[in-house]
């Protein structure tokens, strides 16, 4: 199937590891382009290096208010145009409900919540006919992972507040969706249950009895972005085996 993504170019935030990573190259294996970020020089250069001509990388945090103008400048300084985004931002710390402090609360809204806001409101002006957002969220926008309750208070609100820049845009011919991943094999499942026993514990509670692949999020990501995906707007979609229990 051609998802008509040759010569397309996407921004993709936090996209040198894991599930953005996996993104990225999903959209470079069918041609697109693809400026992904990071806060780590390394993590950047080594991400660029991998994903090869397709791909420019750019040093930058989601907290800062410059990042998204910078991300879509190079776009545009690169390529001369600017088909879409996947915003994507790390995890809060993993705390109980009532144990975050304040501090931990204001800098998760402000990387999390804010950095999505502010990176949409940049890129947008940007966008045309045809063009499409993503948001990586959590399927704790539908109901409550233990032991990152930082995440289960922002990414519902940011989930509701995608949909309605679905509504926003759709008139402009601009699509907005959501992606709600579980379980994926990621360095951050490692940092949140660092005991391989745990994990396996936990996976089998997951229908598919397996906790998915990067490669398996960027897919169907890739798949959203494209244009293939063109009635497909203002729906958060669960890449989690079938965990979510809610239809």
């Amino acid at each position: 199937m051609d998802l008509g993504l040759a010569d397309r170019v996407y921004v993709v935030t936090g996209g040198t590891k894991g599930l953005g990573f996996a993104t990225a190259e999903a959209l470079v294996a069918d041609d697109a382009r693809v400026v992904v970020s990071s806060r780590d020089q390394r993590s950047v250069d080594d991400a660029v290096a991998s994903l090869g001509e397709r791909a420019r990388g750019l040093v930058a945090d989601n907290a800062e208010p410059s990042t998204p103008d910078r991300l879509a400048q190079t776009a545009l300084d690169t390529w001369g145009r600017l088909d879409g985004a996947l915003i994507s931002v790390g995890g809060p710390p993993g705390t109980s409900a009532l144990g975050a402090t304040d501090d931990q609360w204001r800098a998760a809204f402000e990387s999390v919540f804010l950095g999505a806001v502010r990176s949409a409101r940049a890129i947008v002006p940007n966008l045309g006919e045809g063009a499409v957002i993503g948001f990586v969220l959590s399927t704790s926008v539908k109901q409550p992972i233990e032991g990152i309750e930082i995440s289960n208070g922002l990414r519902p609100g940011l989930a509701m507040w995608a949909k309605e820049l679905a509504d926003e845009l759709g008139p402009r011919g601009i699509r907005v969706f959501s992606l709600m991943p579980g379980r994926i094999s990621t360095g951050r499942i490692k940092e949140l249950m660092p005991d391989p026993d745990t994990r396996a514990r936990v996976a089998q509670s997951i229908p598919l009895r397996r906790f998915g692949e990067p490669a398996e999020f960027g897919q169907v990501a890739a798949f959203l972005l494209s244009p293939a995906a063109s009635y497909l707007t203002g729906l958060a979609v669960p890449v989690d085996g079938g965990s979510l229990r809610s239809l």
